[in-house]
């Protein structure tokens, strides 16, 4: 059903991330869904034995919160090869990637609003960071599905291909990565998320920019 994301999947993205983040001889990490779509979001036809109420709702969130967890602080960059169908969980997957390419045909959004359901803070956070507070609200509140050239414009993207051509450029942008020095890509993403949690810098965290020597 379009890679719907149920609690088991989300346990295995995070199960898989962690063997691959204890990978050393990795540079880099492409992240794709099977059969030409990247993920349809969450799996409804499980939410009966998954999310039937607020206990179980909670437990599911586990698993999807560390499968986020898991793909946004690993050790390895990540690019995400999003062809088709990228939304709800989908997107979120792939707003916790470093790098997104996706196909002018590809379709995303957030429809969540129409299960009567909320983005809870582990979702919103890196979301919110991606996007900004504006876009989130439009595409929260609105819960529309919408094109490649507006989820560009809205930031989630940071290329928009040909469609033939998404499997090509991502892995391109993949090996572009990987001829770096890994430190040094671990370091700058390390970096960057320290620049959004927004507490003041240490000294010992200044200094750590001068480690590359």
């Amino acid at each position: 059903r379009l890679n719907a994301l149920d609690a088991a999947t989300w346990a295995l993205v995070a199960e898989t991330m962690a063997q691959l983040s204890a990978d050393e001889s990795l540079r880099c990490i492409v992240i794709r869904g099977a059969g030409g779509n990247f993920a349809a979001g969450a799996d409804i036809q499980s939410f009966e034995r998954e999310r039937a109420d607020t206990r179980q709702a909670l437990a599911y969130a586990t698993h999807m919160k560390g499968a986020l967890a898991a793909v946004a602080a690993g050790t390895h960059p990540t690019v995400a090869l999003i062809q088709g169908v990228c939304v709800g969980g989908g997107l979120e997957l792939a707003s916790v990637c470093d790098i997104r390419v996706c196909g002018e045909g590809s379709r995303f959004g957030v429809p969540i609003k129409k299960l009567g359901l909320t983005m809870s803070y582990a979702e919103l956070i890196p979301f919110v960071d991606l996007v900004g507070p504006a876009a989130a609200k439009e595409i929260l509140l609105e819960g529309e599905v919408f094109g490649a050239g507006r989820a560009k414009d809205f930031g989630l993207v940071n290329r928009v291909v040909p469609d033939a051509e998404v499997e090509k450029e991502a892995y391109a942008s993949a090996r572009r990565i990987a001829e770096g020095a890994p430190l040094v890509a671990r370091w700058h993403r390390k970096f960057i998320r320290r620049v959004l949690d927004g507490r003041p810098l240490t000294q010992a965290e200044v200094d750590e920019g001068y480690a590359a020597t």
